[in-house]
């Protein structure tokens, strides 16, 4: 039955395409005079920045550089950026790099706009208004950070990755531009990848709620709807057409911008519709294991897949009629199963590992990480099979 609720929240322009950094002096100059630009280490020793600055210096704008972001995002990072450049008082913050980036621009926003601890707006509609705008130039394909209304830190005091949701988070512009990609090395291009997967299969298979008037006005995840869907189904398409070239064969532009734009559509998914059990529980396996988000969801995506296996089958066999693994006269039962084990050949293929103990996961962690895992509330209620701790420690048990 067509879903006709939905909800997209999104950037107020995006800008997507080879060349459109290009476009960034024009756009920041629209919105201030003063720039603070975040960035790392690795892209600061590229020839990017420096043609990016003159870009900006170009419209006349003032611009300071912070390119220190540390990768998972540790508080003391934000923390040491916004008490930089409190005095500067940008007009704009632009992230450029990876998801550590792109947040990192989000959270010293918002603080520069709201004072105060970080930890007043952990959850969900915490942040109290609108935050300086921020504009996201992606590097990698993969966190959709680009085009959504969340983002994630490590906060010392707590024992995993922590969010903040909320609409005031979304980037003003959102510029996509592929090239920026061909610099990405193939494990990191599969691992985002993977990421990118998970956002969109999780939002497409996410419990659906009733569409009452206040659903997107309570819950900045309010599950699956039918506009998310869309964004969700191109991007697992474009995922399997492309992202094994673009791991193989990273100076393929055309793969390239496949991959980048299916992880924006997978972002403006889940920005609404949200994620589910890979991602609650990469929290603890990444705290645990101090491997990148995206490797531990590839790993855990199969396993939770088959989990959802009977609540979700509706939704797999559709998934896998999009990417040709079923035909329309299969059953579904039959057609989801295909889907699962798509998202497995395709990992395989990429080099994902297919189980925990690859990561530095064991036996003895697994009872904790269940536990740690129910603290992502809001994805483990996202998740179409009912979750609690003996049903996540089955998942990790079948991962290992």
């Amino acid at each position: 039955m067509r879903n006709d609720y939905g909800v997209t929240r999104a950037p107020s322009q995006l800008l997507f395409g080879v060349g459109q950094r290009r476009a960034l002096g024009r756009v920041a100059s629209a919105l201030g005079r003063s720039v603070l630009l975040c960035t790392d280490k690795r892209i600061a020793e590229l020839p990017l920045l420096a043609e990016i600055i003159a870009d900006l210096k170009a419209f006349d704008l003032n611009v300071a550089v912070f390119d220190a972001t540390e990768p998972e995002l540790p508080l003391h990072g934000i923390e040491q950026c916004v008490e930089a450049y409190a005095d500067f008082k940008p007009d704009v913050v632009i992230g450029l790099g990876g998801g550590s980036c792109l947040d990192l621009a989000k959270l010293v926003s918002l603080l520069l706009s709201h004072p105060g601890r970080l930890s007043d707006y952990y959850g969900e509609y915490k942040v109290p208004g609108p935050i300086r705008p921020v504009i996201a130039v992606p590097t990698t394909s993969g966190t959709g950070s680009e085009v959504t209304p969340v983002a994630v830190l490590a906060d010392p005091d707590r024992a995993m990755k922590v969010g903040i949701s909320s609409p005031y988070l979304i980037p003003h512009t959102a510029i996509c531009d592929p090239e920026l990609t061909l610099s990405c090395p193939p494990g990191l291009t599969a691992i985002s990848g993977a990421d990118a997967l998970a956002h969109a299969i999780e939002a497409f298979a996410a419990v659906a709620r009733k569409a009452e008037p206040d659903l997107a006005m309570t819950r900045v995840f309010v599950g699956k709807n039918g506009l998310s869907d869309h964004y969700a189904l191109q991007a697992i398409k474009l995922i399997f057409e492309h992202l094994e070239q673009a791991v193989a064969q990273g100076d393929d532009l055309n793969a390239r911008s496949a991959v980048m734009l299916a992880s924006t559509y997978a972002g403006l998914a889940f920005g609404s519709a949200g994620t589910a059990a890979a991602h609650a529980i990469q929290y603890p396996v990444g705290a645990r294991t101090h491997t990148a988000h995206g490797l531990g969801v590839g790993v855990l995506l199969p396993h939770t897949m088959d989990f959802n296996l009977c609540d979700a089958a509706a939704d797999y066999a559709e998934i896998a009629r999009a990417i040709g693994a079923a035909s329309s006269t299969d059953a579904d039962e039959h057609a989801a199963k295909a889907a699962i084990e798509a998202v497995r050949s395709l990992f395989g293929s990429i080099g994902i590992p297919s189980n925990l103990r690859a990561i530095g996961v064991e036996e003895a962690d697994l009872s904790a990480m269940a536990d740690l895992a129910m603290n992502a509330a809001r994805l483990v209620e996202n998740n179409p099979a009912a979750l609690n701790p003996t049903a996540i420690r089955s998942i990790l048990d079948r991962a290992l």
